[in-house]
């Protein structure tokens, strides 16, 4: 785990390989609560998640391996609301496990499919400031929002390569205005939609240079209180930051 400030300059770091308390075997997610506490999903051998302060001390840590309340098989991604409720994309299992932030299991929703509420290879979520929840639902090239409870509100993207279509989707971000941001790894671009889907805007191409992305490899994104768009550009091995359209 590396933290950096806006900017890209470096501040610390923590963890190493392994099974202990603040060591990871394929860290694959991470995000920060309203008091800036961090969670990390700790993924291949572990199947958990783990808990620290914003300076890497280890706090708690939840999860093994299965298909229970509680349990992982194949965690990918992680995200909290405004209430330090935690979001578990637990892939495997097709499903979504929600936590508090001490790691109490409060519900699940999903199971195997392509009809709503269901999911083929969920790999990303995302919390708006109403704390609905937008998943990115890989195979079915689509993303689905719920209400915090997991109830279906809406769905939007087909396979392919037009406005508003997904070739294996990979990242997906919220702004404080509603907006929702995803990575469209399979089309080397990033595309930006209002609250219910509707398409706004896109970027990006095949590339090195500067706003381009190497082949399938933007995946992970945030937005930043300004509005600033960060990207894991990982085939280029670089972070790219674009600012608020």
């Amino acid at each position: 785990m590396q933290v950096f400030t806006n900017n890209g300059t470096f501040i610390t770091s923590w963890g190493s390989v392994g099974l202990g308390d603040g060591q990871f075997t394929n860290p694959a997610g991470v995000a920060v609560d309203s008091k800036g506490d961090v969670y990390v999903v700790d993924l291949g051998e572990n199947n958990r998640i783990q808990k620290f302060d914003n300076k890497g001390n280890f706090i708690t840590k939840w999860g093994i391996t299965g298909s229970a309340n509680g349990q992982f098989l194949t965690p990918v991604a992680i995200a909290t609301d405004s209430s330090n409720n935690v979001y578990v994309i637990d892939g495997s299992n097709n499903r979504v496990q929600k936590f508090d932030s001490n790691g109490n299991f409060i519900t699940k929703w999903g199971t195997t499919g392509s009809a709503n509420g269901q999911f083929l290879t969920p790999v990303a979520i995302a919390t708006d400031s109403s704390n609905n929840v937008y998943v990115i639902d890989g195979s079915n090239n689509r993303v689905q929002k719920f209400d915090s409870n997991g109830n279906f509100i809406t769905k939007w993207g087909t396979a392919g390569a037009g406005n508003g279509q997904f070739t294996t989707p990979a990242g997906i971000a919220v702004d404080s205005l509603g907006n929702v941001f995803v990575a469209d790894q399979g089309n080397n671009r990033i595309q930006k939609f209002d609250s219910n889907g509707s398409f706004l805007t896109k970027w990006g191409s095949k590339g090195s240079n500067d706003g381009q992305f190497m082949y399938m490899t933007p995946t992970g994104l945030v937005v930043d209180r300004s509005g600033n768009v960060y990207v894991v550009d990982g085939g280029n091995s670089r972070i790219q930051v674009f600012a608020p359209s």
